[in-house]
């Protein structure tokens, strides 16, 4: 397998309606970085996957709801949520997340 190298500028950016769209950065058959774009008051719906996931604020603030406990969070903060477990997000303020998924997400490619 070769290096995967994406410049910003190639970034596709996948529009998902209501205020929500996606970028798939960087991925290999074991992981997967997606960077999620949110506009104030978006909603992420509580979903579960069968991947482990981490989810680092870039910007914004965010109410997670993670296996029904509320928890407010914003620049610097970090999520992760084992596989299976029911996790979502109400935009408070516009801003990004970065999504770190184990295996790849190959439903987002």
């Amino acid at each position: 397998m070769d290096a995967m190298i994406l410049h910003a500028a190639d970034a596709v950016k996948k529009d998902l309606g209501g205020g929500t769209a996606r970028e798939v950065l960087a991925h290999t058959e074991q992981m997967m970085i997606v960077r999620v774009s949110f506009l104030r008051d978006a909603v992420g719906s509580i979903h579960t996957h069968p991947h482990c996931q981490s989810t680092y604020i870039l910007s914004g603030r965010f109410r997670f709801n993670v296996d029904g406990r509320d928890v407010e969070v914003g620049p610097g903060d970090t999520l992760s949520f084992p596989s299976g477990m029911p996790h979502g997000t109400l935009c408070l303020e516009e801003g990004q997340l970065l999504d770190i998924f184990t295996p790849r997400r190959d439903d987002f490619l």
